[in-house]
Formats: C-alpha cells, structure tokens, sequence
C-alpha cells in the first residue's frame, strides 16, 4: 500500500484514468512527473504562456517520498524546481497545478481528512467514515505572489507544519480551533446556504474513483506475495484522504496517505524541555469511531456468522461495542442506550457497485498483466509474456505481426525507462495498458479510447476463455486415457493371481 500511495505512483494511476475517463477524474490536479517528464512540463507550460499572455501559473512541487509536507514547495516558473541547471537532475517528485482560489473559512484555507477503510481486494469491499477531520492553515490566506510563496502556514494545510505556528490554536470544541470536525464545518455550511447534498455525493464518488484507481496496482504488488488460489492473510488498511475544497465546493483530492496518524492528543511544553501530553477531545471523536468500527468489521468470528455492517442492526452493534468496552460481566439492564456510539463507517463497495463498476476497466487489464508474468514475485513483464499474451489472445493478424509487437514492447519500455538497462527495462502496469491503448486504437477506430480498450479486453478475454476451455478438455481427455492404461496394466496382474489359486490344491 506505501508504494501505491506515493505520488509519483498515485499519480500515474490518477492519470491513467484521466486518460480513460476524462470528465469522471476532473477531481486531480494536472500533474507532472519529475525528473523524467521535466522536459515535457517546460514545454506544455511554454505552450500554454504563448496561447494566453495574461497566464500566471502557480505550481506545487511535492517529494515523492515525502510525508507531513516534508519538502513541498511553491513555485511560479519551472525554472524554480530544485535540482533544475545543475550537474544532479531533480529529486523524484510531483509538480501539480496549485488550486489558488480555495474555499475558505474565516479567510483561512483548510483541507478535510477522511478516513477510508480498505476491507478487502477480492472482492473489493472498502468503507468511509462518516465524519473526519478540518485541518486549518493558521495565518489568512491570499493568492500566491513571488512575496508569499514560501509562507507555509498560509499555503500548506498540514497539522505537523501549523502546530508549529504561534497561531495554532487547540480546542476542546469541535466547530472552533485549527482542527475541527468536518460535520460541523458541513453544519457551518449549511446554515450559510450551501449545497451539502452535491458536495457529500462528490465526496463519495471522488472516493470510489480514487480506490478504483488504486486497486490495480494494488492487486499486483498483493499477487507477488501471495499465490493465486491460495487463501491470504486477513489483511486491511485504513487510508488517510486529504480533500481540498475549490471556491465552488467543487472536491480536489491532494494525496493519500497509507498510514494516517491516529495519535488522539498532543504535545504541549510545560517547562523548559518538559512535555505533557493533552487529550484531544476533536481527534477522540472522529479516530475512535474509526477504529472501534474497523475492529468490528473485521472480527474474524463475524465471519461465522456471515453477515456484513450493512446488514447487522444499529442496535446489535451498539451492544457488542458496549461488551467489547464494559467487559464480558456488562449487565445491559443497567446500561443507557444514550451511552451506546452510533456506527460511523459507511459502505461504499459493493453497495455502489452497479453505478461505479464500469470504471474497473483497468483492472481486467491488471487481470491479464498478472496472467502472463509468469515467474513468482515478480511485478514487471518481460518480452516472452508479451509476446504470450499477444500470441495468446489472438491479437496478432496480417496488419499486427509479432515482429509488431516485439517493436512494440522495445519502444514502450525504452520511452518509460530511459537509458535503463535492459534488465530493468522491462513493462510495468501503466506501460502494459499504454500498449493496450495503441493496440485498441489500431484495431477499433472512431470510439472514444475507453470503449476501443474495452472491446480490445473482450475480444482478448473470449480468446482466452476459449483456450482455458480447450485447455481443460484436453487434460479431461488425457486423464481419462492414463485411467485406462492404469486399468490394462493392472488386468494381467489380476488374471495371474485367479490363475495362481485355481492351481492350488
């Protein structure tokens, strides 16, 4: 999960979707790869100033690496990259357009932290809490100029850079202080008019579509370590979405973080060098909720009993919290029911299914990808698979030799990697459907890319559907013809016994 939430990962995930589905991924910044797609981001910004003078761009670099806002930096011209003009080319990051008209509150910019529970891969099943955190910046906000670029706590919502600032302010109360509960920032919104149904329903599609994006990988990284058929641990992952919120409450999403913090209190000096550390009532409401749901989520022995959050009642699950918390003696005659926490995680996989499974279609290709790599552990696709898949699925004809594809595969690998070795050069996921793409668009004209890519999966999948079912019936056959060879093997042994103990007296 760490090296599918990086953002150089992340990232290419976000736009291979963006490639597909345009108008559904609109909710991620424009991004550049650095230091490879540094020459490309020179030239796409130098394009855009000539077509509009007036353009005054504002950029933010992010580490690939990097976590609690380690390293991140604003710039105005690509120039600004550090690393750029020197002997060394830049660190491995992300530079991505800087949303410069954010929504603010009390003239401060904020982002909003949610927490997403990742259940289960196969099949995919995750949860999203119903309420998360309001992190604010602590100085008032202005659209970025060469004199305020590096004001942090002006630009950078993170907590571990604003706790910093002499103007943090932590608060008992969940609607005041410079961390608050995203329901009652929704509350604040509400009564000031806004629509709260669209941006909620934003919230939840961005969040389907950014997993959606992310479990291909995912799959692949899980498949390398764990062989297919075989049941795995019982694996989950709470992930940490940091959602940033435009002027027109239009959702952004800034990252995902792999390990969120789930620290409930903080750090306050009382003397010199002296620390103490302080509960956080706003940090207890939203991270307790979440843990104490998850754990009941994945209760192995919930497993027995075959039933899932959506379908337990609201008051079975308030009794097993308050035995869970109260100890097995817990007398529920003389429990409140007021005491009792209401479920916070919300189903959104498979609930949502039907109206978000069209967009999986990366996943069949990360389907086929793991069909032909071949050799245990490894990630990345060499020739001979490609040239399997190709061979296999059909794909070749008169217009698409395999010699096509051999060129194909060098080409591709040598524009991802560079001037890597050989060994290294091999095809990674997001190079894999970057041939499925120039493949669909040979093979299928005037269609939008996604629906040549989807035709391209079928016709590959029926091919070797049909080849698993020959497969199959060849090996029934075989089977059947070893039985029988066993069987006459076996008769003249039979038949010299009978005749042994008919000659005995």
């Amino acid at each position: 999960m760490t090296e599918v939430v990086r953002k150089i990962s992340l990232s290419r995930a976000m736009r291979m979707m963006q490639e597909l589905f345009p108008e559904e991924y609109d909710f991620y910044p424009r991004s550049w790869i650095l230091p490879e797609e540094f020459p490309i981001f020179l030239a796409e910004v130098q394009m855009m100033k000539e077509a509009n003078p007036r353009w005054k761009p504002i950029f933010i670099v992010k580490p690939d690496g990097g976590c609690q806002g380690d390293g991140i930096y604003l710039i105005k011209e690509p120039a600004d990259i550090q690393g750029t003009g020197s002997a060394r080319p830049p660190r491995p990051a992300v530079v991505q357009e800087y949303v410069s008209q954010p929504f603010l509150i009390d003239n401060l910019k904020f982002d909003i932290r949610l927490y997403v529970l990742l259940k289960s891969l196969d099949p995919l099943e995750f949860y999203v809490a119903k309420d998360g955190l309001c992190r604010f910046c602590t100085e008032r906000y202005q659209e970025p100029t060469h004199k305020n670029l590096h004001q942090v706590f002006m630009h950078l919502t993170n907590y571990s850079l604003n706790v910093h600032s002499g103007n943090f302010v932590h608060s008992d109360s969940a609607n005041t202080g410079s961390k608050q509960t995203f329901s009652s920032v929704l509350n604040r919104l509400s009564s000031g008019g806004g629509d709260l149904e669209d941006l909620t329903e934003d919230i939840v599609s961005l969040v389907i579509k950014t997993v959606i994006a992310m479990v291909p990988n995912l799959k692949i990284y899980h498949q390398s370590d764990i062989p297919a058929g075989k049941p795995g641990p019982s694996c989950f992952q709470i992930l940490g979405f940091d959602i940033l919120l435009m002027k027109n409450l239009k959702p952004i999403l800034m990252e995902v973080n792999a390990n969120p913090s789930m620290r409930t209190e903080h750090e306050k000096e009382v003397s010199p060098g002296v620390y103490e550390y302080i509960r956080s009532p706003v940090d207890e409401a939203v991270k307790i909720s979440v843990i104490r749901d998850t754990l009941r989520l994945v209760d192995p022995r919930k497993k027995k009993r075959e039933k899932t959050l959506a379908e337990v009642s609201e008051a079975e699950w308030e009794r097993e919290n308050d035995l869970l918390e109260e100890g097995p003696e817990l007398d529920d005659s003389k429990t409140s029911e007021a005491k009792f926490p209401s479920i916070c995680l919300r189903e959104l996989y498979p609930k949502l299914a039907k109206e978000f499974d069209y967009l999986r279609l990366v996943e069949r290709i990360a389907a086929l990808f793991i069909r032909f790599l071949g050799v245990k552990g490894t990630t990345k696709l060499g020739p001979t698979g490609f040239r399997m898949f190709i061979r296999n699925s059909k794909l070749s004809n008169s217009e698409f030799s395999m010699a096509s594809a051999d060129i194909l595969y060098i080409d591709i690998t040598k524009k991802q990697h560079g001037l890597a070795t050989d060994r290294d050069a091999r095809m990674d996921l997001h190079t894999f459907v970057e041939a499925i793409c120039f493949l669909a668009q040979r093979r299928y004209k005037s269609l939008s890319l996604h629906e040549q890519v989807e035709l391209l999966i079928d016709f590959a999948e029926s091919n070797l559907a049909a080849q698993d079912k020959k497969r199959a019936c060849w090996d029934q056959r075989v089977a059947l013809v070893t039985c029988h060879q066993n069987r006459l093997q076996l008769r003249p042994a039979t038949n010299m016994l009978v005749d042994y103990r008919s000659s005995r007296p």
